[in-house]
């Protein structure tokens, strides 16, 4: 028998049918007339911002990483929650756009921006984080040709990663970012073009259940903005320092304290060099804020036996949530939390392994887990499911439909 992940606080105590934002999980299925679905409580959403809140320094602002989850409902919700968004494709920056959301606080992160991208961002004001010294050029080109100012900033490729993260994305030679030593002298050419210049974005790696490590990072973050600071000669008017912020899918991970990563940032930013005294700083999170509210919930189609062993064969699977499936970026497959959405709460009876509908061994969503006795017509519940799950899968891998995707909040459906 394997493990499997935690299943979130506001789930983990229920009893019996699984409720979701205050309704039944097959009501809501019903509601939808399908499964797979993902559903996504809302309030949850709201209580991890306001954690953030209470725990970060005042002066500290908060963006959402919209690749996390790029449901347009879900967007549109959190953005009056937050202080500003960050988007990583034209196609995220147009449900921005479609949302009637204002730039003025939207940037758009990325290695590869084509030139019609680099075109909608300065057409809307939104503030490209430049990634290498030939984006910087077309940028500016791109903007002389329109008569306007773009607004830029430069994403930093560190000498330092967040140790311990589930992927890096700094230190040593990066796809991303323009390596520390050479951001000076790209800086001066952004502002020689005419550029307004809006400061670094510095992310480091993420998915860390490491408060001292994130804390860490924040710090050396902090520090490398000051030396770059001093020797462009110029504020940055604002430093994203990342995110990293990670939670637990895996039954030995522990739920991050964010507690003392709030106190080392109010620590670090009181003692910050007197050139980033008026820097905004900002914190980036995605997973964090959306990961634990998401379930994804499937129906068992079948049930079989196999040399002694019992196989629960869902309608949903690795099309619909990759991740879950081990196949994006684990090293080594571990189970998320799942359960038996009827049956939770119930003494767990027999091994079974959850599998899809796809022709492939790798469509499992848990392997050799303990559950209740589960029969046909049986819902599934995979927690931790509301950030990377539709959006980061290949559901067009054997022309399966959609999931339906749910947002629910205190009762109220919104499909």
């Amino acid at each position: 028998m394997k493990p499997f992940g935690p299943i979130p606080p506001q789930f983990a105590d229920q009893r019996g049918e699984l409720v979701i934002g205050g309704v039944p999980v097959g009501e809501l299925i019903e509601k939808v007339g399908k499964s797979p679905a993902y559903i996504l409580d809302l309030a949850i959403v709201e209580e991890q911002i306001a954690a953030f809140r209470a725990a970060m320094p005042a002066d500290v602002d908060l963006h959402l990483a919209i690749k996390a989850n790029p449901h347009p409902y879900v967007v549109q919700s959190i953005f009056p929650l937050v202080d500003g968004l960050d988007v990583a494709s034209a196609g995220e920056l147009q449900i921005v756009l479609d949302a009637g959301i204002s730039t003025d606080h939207v940037s758009f992160a990325g290695p590869g921006k084509r030139d019609p991208e680099l075109v909608l961002a300065i057409e809307h004001g939104a503030i490209l984080n430049l990634e290498s010294e030939h984006e910087a050029t077309r940028a500016l080109a791109i903007a002389t040709e329109m008569c306007v100012t773009p607004r830029l900033a430069v994403r930093v490729n560190p000498d330092f990663e967040l140790k311990g993260s589930g992927m890096s994305m700094g230190g040593g030679a990066k796809p991303f970012g323009v390596d520390a030593e050479r951001v000076p002298a790209l800086v001066r050419k952004l502002l020689d073009g005419g550029a307004d210049w809006r400061g670094f974005h510095i992310f480091s790696g993420s998915q860390s259940l490491d408060a001292q490590a994130i804390a860490d990072t924040q710090a050396a973050s902090i520090a490398l903005s000051a030396e770059l600071a001093q020797a462009i000669g110029a504020r940055p008017p604002s430093v994203n320092l990342g995110g990293g912020f990670g939670i637990p899918y895996a039954a030995n991970d522990r739920r991050l304290d964010i507690g003392p990563i709030g106190e080392r940032l109010s620590a670090a930013l009181a003692a910050r060099p007197a050139i980033l005294a008026d820097t905004k700083f900002i914190i980036e999170l995605g997973r964090w804020l959306v990961g634990e509210a998401g379930v994804y919930v499937a129906r068992i189609l079948d049930r079989k036996l196999s040399k002694g062993h019992v196989f629960l064969i869902t309608d949903g699977g690795m099309h619909h949530h990759l991740a879950a499936s081990g196949n994006f970026g684990m090293v080594m497959k571990r189970n998320y939390p799942v359960a038996i959405a009827t049956q939770m709460g119930a003494e767990p009876v027999e091994a079974v392994t959850i599998a899809g509908p796809l022709c492939t061994p790798l469509d499992r969503l848990a392997s050799d887990v303990m559950m209740p006795r589960a029969d046909v017509g049986d819902l599934v519940a995979v927690f931790a499911s509301g950030a990377y799950g539709l959006s980061a899968s290949p559901s067009g891998f054997l022309s399966h439909p959609l999931p339906a995707e749910i947002v629910v909040k205190h009762g109220k459906v919104t499909t």
